[in-house]
């Protein structure tokens, strides 16, 4: 016999059962017997009987341990406690309480089950939510799922971007990127047909991200319509991000971000920032063609990049126009210039210049010219039409050997980073951003949405970044562990996942045995064993 304590969470009365465990015959099962006893005194914690006569010799606690399970129960566990330890460790669970004190449960619950459920829709959440111990613990039905993403409101959510940032983003390079997310919806405001980078038909959204080089964890995102370029994107940005109240920021963009607008505006707000320019802007390829052949010196060689690069400090050519007067001020503001160049990137150049020349000598030929391709016609070919010998070309030599010469070479630009070698080490660092957009859209099935309300999109997006942060403590904890050559991320989450938690009627849960392998796997993912 045992007593069981359960909480009326709708009177907030906890009740005391007297439980008895037997074996029932016919179900050959283990089952119990509850029989109410009282209720705890909420100042005292001491027993009320609920019978005046009822003679009662034990006391309950002021505060109660665990509740004993009242029936045979056995769960995975390991997966889930890996999460609720990472939350902890990143203050993930005690951010999201003070945002969302009502529903911060539900949210992590299905963040988890995005995680390990691969891309399988939320219409299977029942089935997992039946066999996982997780933070809600209860079913959350299609239904509530789509009311929880709705009540996600904005304030909560920039209010849990700022506590999230206030912990690690001081001292690191924020990579920004964007990508397009189809929708098969028609009624969400901001759906629109652009360039989609999956090419995928199908009208979109755009989804703008920013993560931290340092610690590979994403600090920020949200939504664009989908017709709005990446260049446009960085003023937003930089209003943005003011509520973020960061005493120093440093941003490192792909060139799809440059213009001489936005490096204003980023020296404007006195940001860091490390861009990559293309080589046909008119000063770098001046630059470029100074230096050219100092390049290809041995003191410009990096062995350990393989390639070579030259690095100088330049003026750039400042401008503002102030709010109030209208006026235009301008000045000069220093800038390092770094200059790269890559024997597989100029192979890898010339076979794809050979394609765009082939692919618009088609087009011009079958008669299917694009729009957007007309100047690189006009640029690359001189095309003669007659009634009788129909479409001719002849390609301009000169356009084309002036592409050829920058041929593997790339440039990046900076008003913070003076050495080459390490601007280029926080400019590769970027392309993990677009890895983790690759795991949004793929492992937390985010390729398309087929949400029907913009308030239902937007908390489901938040649902989905917040499994995106664990899903990149773990990545680079697995990275830096050379964990990539045992297993794929899924293969090391169901080594965790297979771990149970049994629970009997009147006694604690404990955690079934473990492998040494899992043991060192928890370790290596920084997080305890858990017993």
């Amino acid at each position: 016999m045992s007593l069981v304590y359960l909480k009326n969470k709708k009177n907030g009365i906890t009740y005391v059962y007297e439980s008895t465990g037997y074996w029932d015959k016919e179900k050959q099962q283990a089952r119990n017997k509850r029989k109410c006893i009282g209720k705890l005194d909420p100042v005292t914690g001491k027993l009320i009987p609920s019978k005046k006569d009822a003679v009662v010799t034990i006391s309950a606690p002021a505060h109660p341990g665990p509740v004993a399970s009242v029936k045979c129960k056995r769960s995975f566990y390991g997966a889930t406690y890996l999460f609720d330890a990472i939350g902890e460790k990143l203050n993930i669970t005690k951010d999201l309480k003070g945002c969302f004190p009502e529903s911060y449960k539900q949210i992590l619950s299905i963040a988890y089950y995005l995680i390990m459920e691969d891309r399988n829709p939320l219409s299977r959440f029942p089935k997992w939510a039946a066999t996982h111990i997780h933070p809600f613990g209860s079913n959350i039905p299609s239904q509530r799922s789509s009311e929880l993403f709705s009540s996600i409101a904005e304030d909560a959510k920039q209010a849990f971007f700022l506590l999230q940032g206030k912990r690690r983003l001081e001292k690191e390079y924020l990579a920004y990127d964007t990508t397009s997310i189809s929708s098969y919806s028609k009624s969400l405001k901001q759906v629109r047909y652009g360039l989609n980078k999956d090419h995928d038909p199908l009208p979109q959204i755009n989804l703008a991200l920013l993560f931290g080089e340092g610690s590979r964890l994403p600090v920020y995102f949200r939504k664009l319509p989908g017709n709005i370029a990446d260049v446009k994107t960085v003023e937003k940005l930089l209003s943005d991000i003011d509520f973020l109240q960061l005493d120093k920021v440093k941003l490192v963009m792909d060139r799809g971000f440059y213009s001489e607008e936005n490096i204003n505006s980023l020296y404007q707000k006195h940001y860091k920032f490390l861009i990559a320019g293309r080589t046909s802007l008119k000063f770098i390829q001046n630059k470029l063609d100074e230096v050219r052949d100092a390049m290809t010196s041995r003191p410009h060689y990096s062995s350990k990049y393989r390639l070579s690069y030259y690095s100088s400090m330049i003026d750039w050519n400042y401008s503002e126009t102030k709010k109030r007067s209208q006026t235009v001020q301008t000045g000069a503001r220093r800038m390092y210039l770094h200059l790269y160049h890559n024997d597989q990137r100029a192979t890898d150049d010339k076979i794809e210049f050979n394609e765009l020349l082939d692919r618009l000598e088609e087009e011009i030929l079958s008669g299917k010219r694009k729009p957007e391709n007309e100047k690189l016609y006009s640029k690359y070919f001189e095309i003669n039409e007659t009634p009788v010998r129909g479409v001719s070309l002849t390609p301009r030599q000169e356009a084309i050997n002036n592409a050829k010469k920058n041929y593997g070479f790339f440039s990046l630009l900076s008003n913070s980073v003076k050495d080459p070698l390490e601007a280029l080490e926080i400019y590769r660092s970027k392309d993990l951003i677009e890895k983790a957009f690759g795991n949004l859209k793929e492992r937390l099935n985010m390729r398309r949405t087929s949400v029907s309300s913009d308030e239902g999109l937007d908390g489901k997006l938040f649902v989905q970044f917040i499994a995106l942060i664990y899903l990149s403590y773990i990545k680079k904890a697995m990275s830096e562990n050379n964990l990539f050559k045992a297993y794929t991320m899924q293969e090391l989450l169901d080594e965790f996942d297979i771990i149970e938690r049994f629970e009997q009627p009147g006694r604690k849960h404990h955690i079934g045995e473990m492998t040494k392998k899992q043991r060192a796997l928890f370790g290596l993912l920084g997080v305890e064993v858990p017993s």
